[in-house]
């Protein structure tokens, strides 16, 4: 591999080659533009997440099966007065409006006008200001079909004194489509803007915040349209996971950018010629920039083993981004600094004879501290860690998706008036559904139902459909508590486990199903509890191996893979310590922590490449101290900088307007600064000094 890529950058860094590269890389953005689609013409808004055998999923289908009129994408219209009370005429009205409207992609809704006064109660609130309509769309229409017919009901709502939100699945996917498709571009000029004021701040030099940007915006191009063709061939690409996409690309792009034109500067201060400090640069920093990105890669392919669709989407989406970046990285990104030599760092020009690094800098300070004390450094900073650590164990999980988007949402405003102004369990009922070969009598029906009825946190229950044979009977489970309380899915759980026993209880030889929103979040709840341990076993094992194999060593590894994972734990419990106190979050979505291992893992790795590389180039020359100080003052410049930006791109995530991505940004963030300022400027050296020793004839004369 090292021979392979070296004839690569060697053939890149020419005269010739360098303009070959980047003309190649143009060639292929501009007949990708023209000839494949792009990715946004297959974003959805979401995906059916929940594996197919899950227990909720199985009976949803039975539902489905048995009770045809549960087919559709649901709405819910809620309607509020801020005056008088609502009277059933003002609803009658509007849904005979919206029948004649005949709006398009509804296939059913709740006929108001033809039922009986005692059956319409139950669609009003106690106080007589709110009142719900439920409809069904077709369930092949498309979100933006959805958007659409919604906004004739609006219209229609508009000509009357009533206050409208739609809110429930249909709703929900609606909104959600909106948010996202106004809030790509505020999050690509966001990224953009973030990263090139840091970088002409940092490096004080115009090219040097622009070519890594050239590069991105390559980048960006032929990924893009790759995902459009991967998009045709079937793959669904969520919104979620193109905006993330985004980040990740810019921030790898960069990150990799800085560590070549880092060395480059260094070998420009060695070499006169341009086109032989590039190739003698990206010789030293080729294998490493190569390896950092693979590592990522490796990481985000194992998101392949998760059940939840939404984490496996990442998987081919960043796979093939980051398949790009590691590519760009080592062919245009150097081809580019080629390109420009010099004039790249203007105005500080490195000149051949210059100092590389100033003994007075702050990383050169830090080395020799770390080397002198190597205990106490190791010693301070792990207490830190294991402090922040601690907050792991104060964890609260939000599984109501609909509270991670904004308060102003139409759909989350229905949301919250139905949480007010209804009993909380009404908001989704869960459906028990009992299925026997034999026709179920109706004292067997009653005793089944009392039997439920007496159930932990159940508020009441009652039958909701019966088929004509008699044998499948369909109950509508009400809890006290919200649908998606921590309390009320432990006691449908409970109630789920325990539903064989209900049955021979009863004297009854069917099963029970339990389909709706608790019992999908139980569902959601065991499989990413089972994803994070399946993807924490297997990144972990696999990236240990392919640091085997990049160092040729069995410690180097361990000390590497040992202070990423305690710098994950630590950003976790101190990036929720500060999300509570600096924005009053209290519970997370239960997605943060796979993804941020994902991502923290993944990314922080580069920088354990980058100082333990040239801790080992310095090795063969010097002692273990002496080496750690030069790794640490030759690489903690660069590293400080691109982690600081990297830290930054990912904080841009804090714009968008879904809770998830902010918590899921602002705790990346803080990761990426723990490992950039503390891992990698002091813990790790501390503990190469520590546990490393000098090779026998190496002396103090080599310093």
């Amino acid at each position: 591999m090292k021979n392979l890529l070296n004839f690569i950058t060697d053939c890149v860094t020419t005269k010739k080659g360098m303009w070959i590269t980047v003309s190649i890389w143009l060639a292929a953005t501009l007949l990708l533009s023209v000839f494949a689609p792009g990715a946004k013409d297959y974003e959805v808004s979401s995906l059916d997440s929940i594996p197919e055998d899950a227990q909720s999923v199985v009976a949803q289908s039975k539902v489905d099966e048995y009770f045809k009129s549960n087919e559709g994408i649901p709405a819910i219209l809620v309607f509020q007065t801020e005056e008088n009370e609502l009277e059933l005429t003002d609803l009658t009205e509007i849904v005979s409006s919206i029948s004649e409207e005949n709006v398009e992609g509804i296939e059913s809704i709740v006929p108001l006008g033809e039922l009986p006064p005692q059956a319409t109660e139950s669609f009003f609130s106690e106080d007589g200001t709110t009142a719900i309509v439920p409809l069904n769309f077709d369930p092949s229409f498309e979100t933006t079909d959805i958007q659409n017919s919604l906004d004739e009901i609006y219209n229609i709502a508009e000509q009357t004194d009533l206050s409208l939100y739609v809110t429930g699945p249909a709703g929900i996917a609606a909104d959600t489509n909106d948010l996202f498709s106004r809030a790509d571009l505020v999050l690509i000029l966001s990224t953009v803007g973030i990263i090139l004021v840091l970088l002409v701040v940092i490096y004080r030099s115009p090219a040097l915040a622009l070519i890594p940007l050239f590069a991105a915006a390559f980048v960006y191009g032929v990924v893009n349209q790759l995902l459009g063709l991967l998009g045709k061939g079937g793959l669904l690409l969520s919104n979620q996971s193109l905006s993330i996409m985004s980040i990740l690309l810019f921030a790898a792009v960069i990150d990799y950018s800085l560590f070549v034109f880092s060395r480059y500067r260094e070998e420009l201060k060695i070499h006169e010629d341009k086109h032989s400090a590039m190739r003698f640069a990206m010789r030293n920093v080729g294998i490493p920039v190569f390896y950092s990105g693979a590592t990522v890669l490796a990481a985000m392919l194992v998101l392949f083993f998760a059940e939840y669709e939404d984490s496996r989407n990442f998987a081919p989406i960043f796979g093939t981004t980051m398949a790009v970046v590691i590519l760009a990285s080592v062919t245009l990104v150097p081809a580019l600094f080629t390109i420009f030599g010099r004039k790249s760092f203007w105005p500080i020009i490195p000149r051949v004879g210059d100092q590389h690094v100033k003994t007075s800098s702050f990383w050169s300070r830090v080395g020799r501290f770390v080397a002198a004390k190597p205990i106490i450094s190791v010693a301070v900073i792990g207490i830190f860690l294991i402090i922040s650590a601690t907050n792991v164990l104060n964890t609260s999980y939000e599984f109501d998706n609909l509270k991670s988007f904004p308060d102003d949402m139409p759909s989350r405003v229905g949301y919250d008036i139905l949480e007010e102004k209804f009993e909380a369990g009404d908001l989704a009922p869960t459906t028990v559904l009992y299925e026997s070969d034999e026709s179920i009598s109706e004292e067997q029906r009653n005793e089944l139902m009392s039997s439920l009825s007496e159930q932990e946190l159940v508020s009441n229950i009652r039958i909701d459909g019966m088929t004509e044979d008699e044998k499948v009977i369909s109950y509508s489970m009400t809890f006290e508590m919200s649908p998606y309380a921590n309390e009320t899915m432990d006691a449908l759980e409970a109630i789920i486990n325990d539903s064989g026993q209900i049955t021979e209880n009863n004297n009854l030889s069917g099963e029970l199903y339990f389909a709706g929103e608790t019992a999908t979040a139980i569902d959601d709840r065991s499989v990413n509890e089972r994803d994070l341990a399946v993807v924490i076993t297997i990144e972990t094992i696999l990236i240990f191996v392919m640091l085997i194999f990049l160092t040729k060593s069995f410690r180097m590894p361990i000390y590497m893979m040992g202070t990423i994972l305690v710098s994950y734990v630590a950003a976790l419990g101190l990036g929720m310590f500060l999300t509570n106190l600096f924005f009053d979050i209290e519970n997370i979505s239960n997605r943060v922590p796979m993804y941020s291992f994902v991502f923290l893992v993944a990314l922080g790795i580069d920088y354990n490449i980058i100082l333990i590389s040239r801790f080992m180039e310095e090795r063969q020359k010097y002692p273990v101290k002496k080496a750690v100080e030069i790794a640490v003052a030759n690489t903690g410049g660069v590293i400080s900088s691109a982690g600081l930006i990297l830290a930054a791109t990912f904080a841009v995530l804090m714009t968008q307007p879904i809770e998830f991505l902010f918590v899921f940004g602002f705790i990346v963030a803080v990761g990426i600064l723990l490992d950039t300022f503390l891992i990698r400027g002091v813990l790790l050296p501390g503990l190469l000094v520590l546990f490393e020793k000098d090779k026998a004839g190496t002396t103090e004369v080599n310093k």
